[in-house]
């Protein structure tokens, strides 16, 4: 089987300051490619990762659309796409209700435009969701996201030392005073919704909740990725529904609220990940 995979980490952003900088993300894409490696056939010349400076959004785009072309032309069967950043919300700009906000991704040089981020540097949900339905049937899309997709959900425990949620809010003080009690819609939404969009979603947490990036055995991983490759190394014969069991188990024995989530369909949920 013809294999492709982008494995996306970002800690530093080039226009936030250290502050909002994030400390597992790298190491997420590492580990995940490095799973893909070891564990199911990936070659080295199979997988692309983008760390920091590299994944601008023109950058992340373009391979994954590249990936997408080549398995509209034939060359792949299965395609695996992983993004550990911030997670952010910019207003809706298509036809949905008024008071909608986007799901977005924060890449590389994320950057404000007024009030809000500017949607030439981040990755909206309607953006992944148009660059989803290129999928031609009978490939295997496997989506991993570790990025918050709400800051509504923030909890002291995200607060402890050693943990910090991926999320970043409006750029000011009148931007998230606008977008305080917006309905927010999830990418697993649009993909569970959606005609035609085939890929397997596994998310790190509900659309009202943070994702923790976290110190977790002497090192900072997301706490979704470091329990996701748990579970898939101790039995990769898994299915995805009784892995995001298992995701979800250490998820709360690490003291984490996040609820992972798992969207595809009925035959892909019963099925090991990557088949």
């Amino acid at each position: 089987m013809s294999k492709a995979a982008l494995c996306v980490g970002i800690n530093e952003f080039e226009h936030l300051p250290g502050s909002s900088w994030l400390q597992g993300c790298v190491n997420d894409a590492r580990d995940i490619a490095g799973l893909l490696r070891a564990n199911y056939g990936f070659a080295e010349s199979d997988i692309t990762m983008l760390l920091d400076s590299q994944a601008t959004k023109e950058q992340v785009v373009a391979r994954l659309s590249s990936m997408l072309d080549r398995a509209a032309a034939g060359e792949l069967q299965h395609i695996v796409f992983t993004f550990s950043s911030h997670g952010t919300q910019i207003p809706d700009t298509s036809d949905d209700e008024a008071d909608r906000l986007d799901e977005a991704f924060a890449c590389y040089d994320i950057n404000n435009s007024g009030d809000s981020w500017d949607p030439a540097t981040v990755i909206s949900d309607d953006e992944l969701f148009a660059l989803f339905a290129r999928l031609p049937d009978g490939v295997l899309f496997d989506v991993v996201l570790d990025t918050c997709h709400s800051g509504t959900g923030l909890k002291s425990l995200d607060l402890l030392p050693g943990r910090r949620p991926r999320f970043l809010p409006a750029p000011t003080p009148r931007g998230v005073a606008a977008t305080e009690f917006a309905d927010t819609r999830a990418l697993r939404d649009l993909v569970k919704t959606g005609q035609g969009v085939k890929p397997v979603l596994l998310a790190a947490c509900r659309a009202d909740q943070t994702a923790a990036d976290a110190f977790l055995e002497g090192r900072y991983n997301g706490a979704f990725t470091y329990n996701f490759i748990k579970a898939v190394t101790g039995d990769g014969t898994l299915g995805r529904a009784e892995i995001l069991k298992q995701v979800s188990k250490g998820l709360r024995a690490g003291g984490f609220d996040q609820v992972a989530q798992l969207e595809g369909t009925t035959a892909a949920r019963k099925s090991s990940w990557g088949s």
